[in-house]
């Protein structure tokens, strides 16, 4: 199991603070970043390439390097927070395909991406998924070209159910999707069905794990927050054997975006999460 660290667990380190937490103080680097998840034993990293200090070549090369010297695997995370917007954000795709080439440059064969958002939950899902199937095919395209794996989040945005329609229709090698265990149970589905249903159309995972928020409100996207794995409400080994029988060998990169306070910073839910599946 290539237990792994998406860079989002740091978000208020790389500057954006929800409104309900506390800002850290500091900031930190991706070298930093990457020193932190070598420190830990991790074996891959998730970029999320909102957080780079710049798109040249390279820096993009410099954090090769570290990442080489560490041993880490890595996939490529385009898209937060709003992507290409449920297929109304055409001009995003400019961007996004910009990121083959990050791709190239960190030694990934795999580009998550993000169709749609939290914001555009409850807007009609139906013609925000005919428009997405229509502008994609040009890019999974371009993509296969250059033996790149489009890997679509669900990004609280859709069920399951939809996207494995999705990936269903485009019906290419080079379309699939970034599985988010968290997001999964936020927006009602069984995450350790759904991963049986979509087991072929994955490529890449956030790890959440969640548990309601003590006090929270149900209707707030956090109210499921995350705490470190196996400590909350997902069946993780059940999840674990589900898609390991399926022979999935990518990353399994750890995310937090709301961590429940109670569990103190991310360092150290990251280190009893590691410690959790480790021992598993």
């Amino acid at each position: 199991m290539k237990i792994g660290i998406d860079s989002y667990c740091f978000h208020r380190y790389f500057g954006e603070v929800y409104d309900n937490q506390e800002d850290p103080g500091r900031r930190i680097t991706c070298a930093e970043f990457l020193d932190r998840a070598i420190k830990l034993g991790a074996a891959g990293v998730s970029w999320e390439t909102c957080f780079f200090e710049s798109e040249d070549e390279d820096y993009l090369k410099g954090l090769r390097e570290i990442m080489d010297s560490g041993g880490l695997e890595c996939i490529v995370a385009w898209g937060h927070p709003d992507g290409l917007e449920g297929g109304e954000n055409i001009a995003a795709i400019a961007d996004m395909e910009a990121h083959y080439r990050t791709c190239e440059i960190m030694g990934t064969d795999v580009l998550r991406m993000v169709g749609s958002h939290y914001g555009l939950r409850n807007t009609p899902h139906r013609p925000q998924m005919e428009r997405l199937m229509t502008i994609l095919k040009d890019p999974v395209k371009r993509a296969e070209d250059r033996g790149i794996k489009l890997a679509m989040e669900n990004h609280y945005d859709f069920t399951c159910d939809e996207m494995l329609e999705m990936f269903e229709t485009i019906d290419s090698p080079f379309f699939g999707m970034t599985f988010d265990t968290g997001n999964a149970f936020r927006y009602g589905d069984d995450p350790v069905e759904a991963a049986g249903k979509l087991a072929k159309y994955i490529y890449a995972i956030h790890f959440k794990d969640v548990a309601p928020l003590e006090g929270g409100n149900p209707e707030d996207w956090f109210y499921n927050a995350c705490v470190p794995v196996g400590s909350g409400v997902i069946d993780v080994p059940a999840l674990v054997k589900t898609l390991d029988d399926a022979g999935y060998d990518g990353i399994w990169a750890i995310e937090f975006d709301y961590l429940d306070p109670r569990f103190g910073d991310e360092q150290a839910a990251l280190a009893q999460s590691f410690e959790y599946l480790q021992a598993l």
